[in-house]
């Protein structure tokens, strides 16, 4: 089973937008929920966002509604964060997770996790 690999972060500055990739090899990208948490420093792991196998439904953290967009290209097997206005507690190693349940990505309780990439908003 093929594990989520993550791309596209890197330094930016406050007010600043970032795309994120997370990409699954394999042709049953389709069936998986996909998500996205983050993990600040000296700080737990949070969830930020979810979305279903179609990109037909979504779910976002409070704390990134507005600013985040998750979405998805099942013909690419890749799935995106785009952020925008990004703030300097966005700096985060951000994680994508894959499961066939929408409630255990949500809940982080996914089976399959990716190795992260950094994402650091500072001026």
């Amino acid at each position: 089973q093929a594990h989520p690999e993550e791309s596209g972060g890197g330094l930016v500055q406050p007010g600043e937008s970032l795309r994120l990739s997370c990409s699954v090899s394999g042709r049953t990208f389709s069936s998986y929920v996909m998500g996205w948490f983050r993990q600040p420093p000296g700080k737990e792991r949070e969830f930020v966002a979810a979305i279903s196998q179609n990109g037909g439904r979504t779910f976002y953290a409070d704390s990134v509604k507005g600013r985040f967009t998750i979405s998805r290209d099942n013909a690419k097997n890749t799935m995106y964060l785009q952020m925008n206005s990004l703030k300097p507690e966005g700096t985060a190693v951000y994680y994508c997770s894959r499961d066939g349940s929408f409630e255990a990505v949500v809940g982080g309780t996914a089976f399959y996790w990716g190795r992260g990439t950094q994402v650091t908003v500072s001026s």
